[in-house]
This record gives C-alpha cells, structure tokens and sequence, in this order.
C-alpha cells in the first residue's frame, strides 16, 4: 500500500508529482512494490490530485482520499479497507518519498507473514512495515496525522539505514536526483 496522500507541506509542492530518472516519486514506489511481488498494489492518492489515471494505467489498485487534510490514518484506514475488499493476507504500508527502498527490502519485511516487521532505521523502527491481515483492525482505529509506529513496538525490523533519507524539502529533491540520475 503505498500512502501518498500528503500535503507536502514541507516541500511546497506534491511531492508525488516530482519527478525523478523519468518518473514520479509515487509511480517509483508503486514500480518497487510490483517489483517484489506485492500484489496487488494500492495507491492511497488526495483526490483531485490528478495521480489515479497514471498509477492505474502501471496496474495499481488506486484509492481516492477525500479526506486527506485529516493526516496519514485517514489513508491508512483506506487503504486497508481496500485491502479487505481483496482479502489480502497483509499489507505493507510503505510512502513515495523513500527513495532508497527497494524490492529486496520489501520482500525482506515479508518473510515471516504471521507477525508484523518494520524497517530500522535512524534507531527506530518504522515504514515501511508489514502487517498481517490480523492487524487490519488496529490499523482501522489510527487516526489523525499518526501512522502505525506504535504497532511496530516489538515487531521484527529490517535494518536498513539508507531508509532515514526521505524527500521533504528541495534539497532532498536534489540529493535524491544525486542517488537515482
């Protein structure tokens, strides 16, 4: 499930619009979760955020948040409930703006499906993360700008520190265009 409904507040402008080696940070990620096998992939989008035409057309699942003002629960809970629909085993909940994931990573947080993982990172455990179907229901009671971190207390991590770069401003944009051009 990739979550980019954000504000880009920080940045100034859609972060998943940015472009980067001849895609959009969101498509990037959307191109990375196929790439490990994640299936099928859900795109939480803002609505009117002009991004479900194109994540459609790369296959994605896209899911339209109307309420995106409200933070990341509100496409968490979206997401999930997307999950759901297509009884999916888990999810793996994962932002546009972590450009040095990979699908190496993703496939890691997956190999024990019956508990949830994170990646380490920066000396914390955090996204993207992995959760079985079982805990769709504490992911459905997030809310407000407050992600899943608390459910990753004592999860399983995969440590991987180049996960702490992500995209916020426009010098991480060119950092990141340092990485990937």
């Amino acid at each position: 499930m990739v979550l980019a409904a954000g504000a880009s507040r920080r940045l100034g402008r859609p972060k998943q619009t940015v472009v980067l080696a001849g895609e959009t940070l969101v498509e990037r990620a959307v191109r990375v979760a196929q790439q490990a096998g994640l299936a099928p992939v859900i795109a939480v989008v803002r609505a009117g955020g002009g991004l479900g035409d194109s994540l459609q057309q790369l296959g994605a699942l896209v899911v339209l948040n109307d309420h995106a003002d409200e933070g990341i629960a509100a496409s968490v809970r979206l997401g999930v409930q997307a999950a759901r629909r297509v009884q999916a085993a888990g999810v793996v909940l994962m932002t546009c703006d972590q450009v040095a994931v990979t699908a190496d990573h993703l496939r890691a947080l997956c190999t024990a499906p019956a508990g949830p993982a994170g990646s380490g990172y920066a000396g914390k455990v955090g996204i993207p993360a992995y959760f079985p179907a079982a805990s769709f229901a504490a992911l459905l009671q997030l809310q407000g700008d407050t992600g899943a971190r608390d459910l990753l207390c004592g999860a399983r991590a995969v440590a991987t520190e180049a996960l702490a770069f992500d995209v916020d401003t426009e010098e991480d944009v060119a950092r990141a265009r340092r990485l990937l051009e």
